[in-house]
């Protein structure tokens, strides 16, 4: 093995996928460094739960290979990963701290270390009070965080997340970004899906876009959101004929502001400009946009809408 992949979680070269006449996925490349929380985004349909399937050892590709944990066969390193599905599913007879420890133990932790080890996560967790209450008792964001606390509980080397933020509240979702960068300090690598823009840009040290089953982006979300120019506003101090002459042709005014992409030449050029023609500065903002302008320039519009739908 090459010092490049003994410094990865996950590789992946070339998987494919197909289901009858359908290639969901196709040739996706995938290299998970150790250490960090990786997103793969992607509209629903985008074949998210298929590759994470694939690098797991779920199901088969059809071309392709994938490394786990040094593992040229995941299942091989499975008791060194904890693994949320997209589909939750809980024995809805079993006590919380028990279930939490159930999972454990198909992860080959004894049940009484796993009974203690759920009873202190379900405290950190703020789901104490539930320890001893049946799952069929519980809400759906509480057996989701004790369906979640039960994959880490064994304290995995890699944490795979299928849509983990679905159904959750927004205290429920602070809850869990709260534990995924705790797995992450922890020294766990964290490996998720989702279609949701916000939690990959606050979480993702690096990322993935997948659409139409292929990958189209690679990189940190700083390297994404800079695909797109940076946004100029710009408040004159006078208004007036000759102003939208001398700003860019994409130049749009909205009230006493005027909108428009960073110039090729820079800023600098078109301020001296404004200035020597009377126009002055009242205000000037630039920023780079956010995570999911650069996500619908890199997927397109229509794929961007059934994210934002999903």
């Amino acid at each position: 093995m090459s010092r490049v992949q003994e410094d990865m979680a996950v590789t992946a070269t070339g998987l494919v996928k197909r289901f009858g006449d359908r290639k969901v996925v196709d040739g996706v490349d995938i290299a998970v460094p150790r250490g960090l929380i990786y997103g793969v985004l992607g509209p629903n349909g985008a074949g998210k739960t298929t590759t994470l399937r694939m690098l797991l050892g779920i199901i088969e590709p059809d071309a392709g290979t994938r490394a786990m944990l040094g593992a040229a066969h995941p299942r091989d390193a499975s008791d060194r990963v904890g693994y949320l599905p997209e589909e939750r599913g809980l024995y809805p007879s079993m006590k919380a701290r028990e279930a939490i420890a159930f999972l454990g133990a198909l992860r080959g932790l004894p049940l009484r270390e796993g009974r203690t080890r759920a009873a202190a996560l379900l405290e950190k967790a703020g789901l104490a009070h539930a320890a001893d209450e049946k799952i069929r008792k519980l809400s759906k964001g509480m057996a989701q965080l004790v369906q979640l606390l039960g994959s880490v509980v064994h304290q995995p080397d890699l944490l795979v997340l299928d849509e983990p933020f679905s159904g959750l509240d927004p205290v429920n979702q602070e809850k869990l970004e709260a534990l995924i960068l705790a797995e992450r300090d922890r020294g766990a690598t964290v490996l998720f899906s989702t279609h949701i823009m916000a939690h990959a840009e606050r979480l993702c040290d690096r990322l993935a876009i997948i659409a139409g089953g292929k990958r189209r982006f690679e990189g940190t979300v700083d390297e994404a959101r800079a695909t797109l120019p940076e946004r100029v506003r710009y408040r004159p101090h006078h208004q007036g004929d000759g102003l939208a002459a001398l700003l860019p042709v994409d130049a749009v005014r909205d009230g006493a502001e005027w909108r428009f992409q960073m110039p090729p030449g820079g800023i600098e050029p078109l301020l001296v400009a404004l200035i020597d023609a009377g126009f002055g500065i009242s205000g000037l903002t630039i920023a780079r946009p956010g995570l999911h302008d650069a996500f619908v320039r890199i997927v397109g519009a229509e794929a961007a809408q059934q994210a934002d739908a999903a």
